[in-house]
């Protein structure tokens, strides 16, 4: 499924180790370690904040770091629109720009909207979990700071799935969360703040506290966490971190556009056989981690994931308005093509039998 992700024993295992002190250099240590193991990921030379929340913690940080004032929302799914949602919660004033389901925002769009003037920040999420839609963060990124707009990411499902450049895209804000393609459990979120986003910050005194991004950075530069942190995640975060370093990014990037492949390819085969089986987003703009696909009319795609969970695979269900006619497979975190075929041949012979 698309997350919760599986995670390695030896990961979990580490979540049982004795509690520390978080105010003492043994915490400073494995904040440290778990931060620089993330620069990678994030494409960055910026601390990485370690942040005990969700993904969706970190969305509303983002936010609460600027002064109410005009949002641009590009808005092609579920996520992509609760982004949205969270802004206007924090006083802004949001146009969205909205492309259909499992698409992607056109940039004329977007600069129709930038061109008016005063826009604060575009958020943007890279790959929308609820359709696998890729958008392209780097042109977005461009075209907002072209405009005198930040840019504020939903890196949930794409960062450690496929590149995410934090430094050199010039992204203002990055965020993801840690069960997703890094393959830690939930409950930690983690976050790339630019030079320019902070100095926007520092001039909205009203940025909450729990929330206040200006203050996770200044901790972050010491390698503290602002409040108590989820220890035992952090403790499974330290050996999640030395796995990846040891395959090396560049090879989980490429692991990960196999499965994006294979599942293409597995498509286009049960397609030339005759069932009516489509991938939600286009071919070019589709996400390296998660793969939504439409279920041929007549059959229900609750039913399809049922039968699927009774042969032991998860998958996950559609979402928003694509719910009842989409299932979600999550090619990600510790997954492979090798691990990924036995989950598509047991999703053939479930839309075999249920096609009759």
């Amino acid at each position: 499924m698309p997350g919760p992700v599986g995670v390695r024993p030896e990961v979990l295992a580490a979540m049982t180790r004795p509690m520390i002190a978080h105010r003492t250099p043994a915490y400073e240590a494995l904040h440290a370690t778990v931060s620089t193991g993330l620069q990678g990921a994030f494409g960055t030379s910026r601390p990485v904040w370690l942040l005990t929340m969700s993904a969706t913690g970190a969305m509303e940080m983002a936010l609460r770091g600027l002064a109410p004032g005009r949002i641009v929302s590009l808005v092609n799914g579920e996520f992509a629109d609760r982004f949205a949602q969270v802004a206007e919660g924090c006083g802004h004033t949001v146009q969205r720009c909205f492309a259909p389901f499992g698409g992607v925002v056109p940039l004329a769009e977007l600069e129709a909207a930038l061109v008016t003037g005063d826009v604060r920040a575009v958020t943007v999420v890279h790959v929308e979990t609820s359709t696998g839609a890729a958008s392209d963060l780097a042109a977005v990124a461009a075209l907002a700071r072209h405009y005198g707009a930040l840019t504020l990411v939903d890196a949930v499902t794409s960062v450690g799935a496929q590149p995410v450049l934090a430094d050199a895209w010039d992204l203002d804000f990055v965020f993801t969360g840690s069960q997703k393609a890094l393959a830690l459990p939930p409950g930690l979120a983690f976050a790339v703040a630019s030079e320019r986003y902070l100095a926007t910050a520092r001039a909205n005194p009203r940025r909450g506290l729990y929330l206040d991004p200006l203050r996770a950075h200044r901790y972050a530069l010491a390698s503290q966490a602002p409040t108590t942190p989820a220890l035992p995640l952090l403790f499974a975060a330290e050996v999640q971190v030395a796995r990846v370093a040891a395959e090396g990014l560049e090879a989980r990037w490429t692991r990960h556009a196999e499965m994006r492949a294979a599942i293409s390819a597995w498509v286009d085969a049960v397609r030339a056989d005759g069932i009516d089986l489509r991938i939600v987003a286009p071919e070019g703009a589709r996400g390296a981690g998660v793969t939504a696909c439409v279920v041929p009319d007549g059959i229900a795609a609750e039913a399809l994931v049922r039968r699927v969970a009774g042969a032991g695979w998860t998958l996950g269900d559609g979402y928003g308005p694509l719910r009842t006619a989409t299932f979600r497979v999550g090619h990600l975190g510790e997954h492979s093509v090798a691990t990924l075929h036995p989950c598509l041949d047991v999703i053939r012979t479930a839309l075999d039998d249920l096609m009759g």
